[in-house]
């Protein structure tokens, strides 16, 4: 991506998107009340800004602990061996492992990020000895258990 392809916004853009990210569900005509704009011009605003790529769809929230899943752990993973078949194969395999929420292909002491939810902690061993550390390629494995989460809007500016 060039410097030529990045959307310039205003500060009335920035606001609209932190709103955005706070209330996906939002409307064009509340976003024009609290920013001072007709309805058709904050709808043309985010709609710029879907076009650009900058708002991508909405997404839906999941509270894990009600559902059970009060443990996230996020693991670092490196992989013994390297090679094009053995990222791929543990590509493969460790998506279709349900526990597994998010996995992160990194730079740096390991090769791979993952987030894993469990019940509680004998429940995420359980998916760690039986599941994960049988991957294909597996090596060393560093765990840091999520104790409390704070969400930011990232980098909108101020």
């Amino acid at each position: 991506m060039s410097s030529s392809d990045i959307l310039d916004l205003d500060d009335v853009d920035r606001s609209m998107l932190r709103a955005l990210v706070q209330d996906g569900e939002i409307s064009a005509g509340e976003l024009g009340r609290r920013f001072g704009l007709s309805q058709p011009a904050a709808w043309r605003r985010v709609r710029r800004m879907e076009e650009a790529g900058i708002i991508c769809g909405l997404r839906r929230e999941v509270d894990r602990a009600r559902l059970g899943f009060g443990v996230t752990v996020f693991l670092g993973v490196k992989l013994a061996t390297k090679g094009r078949v053995s990222l791929e194969d543990f590509e493969r395999a460790v998506t279709a492992i349900p526990e597994v929420q998010v996995v992160q292909h990194v730079l740096g002491l390991f090769d791979y990020r993952l987030r894993v939810v469990a019940r509680d902690i004998s429940d995420f061993e359980r998916v760690l000895r039986r599941r994960i550390m049988t991957l294909p390629g597996v090596g060393q494995v560093e765990a840091n258990v999520l104790l409390t989460e704070e969400r930011r809007p990232g980098p909108l500016g101020q």
